[in-house]
């Protein structure tokens, strides 16, 4: 099967966070794990929200409003069922700062493209085509964004909602969740949910690889704790890419192998959609390297069902115990 290209899905899954205010950049750069002080208007980044103990509550992406939207404001994406809980989280941290927090899901609408042709898809629906990384403005208060990988995030008042979507069908195969679920899969990107939320340190995940973790700005939350695995730590586990024969493949579930016997779990899946490629379930998992080492890892439980990896589109330097740096991508 030959996956939809470009493809456009208005149920992504994610919500729309707006962060304004004279504080709102200094506020964000001292709670997230990336460097928002950084950025430009029209810039972006990915991002992660971490525990005091250095895990990982949720993740996504921002930018800060082009200039020419006039609009000072940061926009974040992220999970739609951790997205309640980071802003009221995050609210218990303004204190005096000049900062407001607003779920925008409810008055904005998102459209996603993915795939490729997905550059000339938004040009031809929009006239905007943005790079990776950076966010434009066009007709009716709408951004476009381009995410690193370079898939691109549309975001627009709801009452221009219709209208954008319907332009875009005219050049995109419009797409369902699934769909949309596994472009994310196949860019080694995770997306933490509410079933993955506070397990993973961010290198677990990838996320310093991906350019979502600042190692030269000061304190945010769980920052001596991911400073210490970069440079100190001996990191143990990494996320993967895996194919299954299954139906479904649900974030959370636990994965074994022998190598760690049928009672210890050796990992766990962080997104899954159906595979349109090879059938089955195509995921991406944390796993333990010996785990991904031995070659016998199965899904759900001992006995499960086998994961083959797969390779990702950036490479993974991984150091199994005992053994010399290799790159796993």
């Amino acid at each position: 099967m030959t996956p939809p290209a470009p493809a456009a899905c208005n149920h992504t899954g994610w919500k729309v966070l707006r962060v304004s205010g004279d504080d709102a950049v200094a506020f964000l750069h001292s709670q997230l794990s990336s460097d928002v002080q950084s950025l430009g208007p029209g810039d972006g980044q990915y991002w992660s929200y971490n525990s005091p103990k250095g895990r990982m509550l949720a993740n996504g992406v921002l930018w800060r409003a082009p200039a020419e939207a006039g609009d000072p404001g940061i926009t974040l994406l992220l999970a739609g069922d951790v997205a309640d809980a980071t802003r009221r989280r995050l609210a218990m941290f303004v204190l005096r700062a000049k900062v407001r927090l607003d779920d925008a899901s409810a008055t904005s609408m998102l459209i996603g493209i993915a795939g490729n042709g997905s550059a000339e898809a938004s040009s031809q629906a929009f006239g905007v085509s943005p790079p990776p990384g950076r966010a434009v403005a066009f007709a009716g208060g709408a951004s476009a964004f381009t995410l690193p990988d370079r898939r691109i995030a549309i975001v627009a008042p709801q009452a221009e909602g219709p209208v954008l979507h319907a332009a875009l069908a005219r050049h995109a195969s419009v797409v369902t969740s699934d769909v949309w679920r596994w472009f994310g899969v196949a860019a080694g990107v995770p997306w933490i949910t509410a079933a993955t939320s506070d397990l993973f340190v961010p290198q677990m995940a990838n996320w310093d690889l991906l350019g979502g973790v600042s190692f030269r700005k000061g304190c945010y939350p769980g920052q001596e704790i991911v400073a210490r695995m970069q440079y100190l730590g001996r990191l143990k586990e990494r996320l993967f890419a895996f194919h299954a024969d299954a139906l479904d493949a649900a974030p959370g579930t636990r994965l074994y192998s022998a190598a760690f016997g049928p009672e210890q779990a050796c990992g766990t899946v962080v997104n899954a959609a159906p595979d349109l490629v090879a059938g089955g379930v195509a995921l991406l998992a944390v796993v333990q390297l010996a785990a991904v080492d031995a070659g016998d890892i199965v899904l759900g439980e001992p006995g499960g069902p086998r994961l083959m990896q797969r390779s990702l589109p950036y490479d993974v330097p991984v150091v199994a115990p005992g053994a010399a740096p290799r790159s796993n991508g």
